[in-house]
């Protein structure tokens, strides 16, 4: 599961969980993308190290979850398909499933290469932006005609939470128990992430 985790919250975990027990995976990676070109300005957020710990934080005590920090460097943009292509190559005899939200799949005609990243990996589509299953699933149809890809569909609610949510609600002081774990909350109390500075 790739993305910036800007912070990691309650959603992206039960979707790891989920995917884990529904496909039978050996493990999940949280692949923290360390400069992804559709999020270029960043001002105002959390560190690439700070994301990272948050994200250490988040599955620590998660045997079956792993940080990944493949997509963690400081040149050159981040491209899903590049990092599916290495991972293929380190471990050829690996299936890779790569999880992404619905948003994700009605955009993924934009993507870098979408041809490249469909040889590399299933990609899993987790239920997100009130799309309905009719609508995911034509698009499904489309894109694997279009790219001769292999998307499968996550059976989960839709987990209505977005990490913009969540900075706003740190800048409004709302309280952001049992939508952040514990530590990941603690974490940025301490040093301060997102908090708007006083003028």
């Amino acid at each position: 599961m790739g993305g910036t985790f800007d912070p990691i919250h309650m959603g992206h975990l039960i979707l790891g969980e989920q995917s884990y027990e529904q496909f039978q995976l050996d493990k999940v990676l949280f692949m923290p993308s360390g400069n992804p070109p559709h999020k270029r300005d960043r001002a105002g957020r959390a560190s690439d190290n700070q994301r990272v710990d948050m994200v250490r934080l988040a599955i620590e005590d998660n045997p079956h979850f792993e940080l990944s920090l493949a997509e963690m460097h400081e040149t050159g943009y981040t491209y899903t398909y590049r990092t599916l292509e290495e991972l293929k190559e380190y471990n050829p005899d690996t299936d890779y499933y790569f999880i992404i939200g619905a948003d994700s799949l009605f955009a993924f005609d934009e993507w870098m290469e979408p041809e490249r990243i469909c040889r590399a990996c299933t990609l899993v589509v987790a239920v997100r932006d009130h799309a309905s299953y009719a609508e995911l699933n034509q698009e499904i149809q489309r894109l694997s005609a279009r790219y001769n890809g292999n998307f499968a569909l996550l059976d989960t609610m839709n987990i209505d939470v977005s990490s913009h949510q969540i900075r706003q609600w740190i800048s409004e002081k709302k309280s952001l128990k049992y939508y952040v774990p514990d530590k990941v909350i603690s974490y940025m109390k301490e040093n301060g992430i997102y908090r708007k500075k006083e003028v």
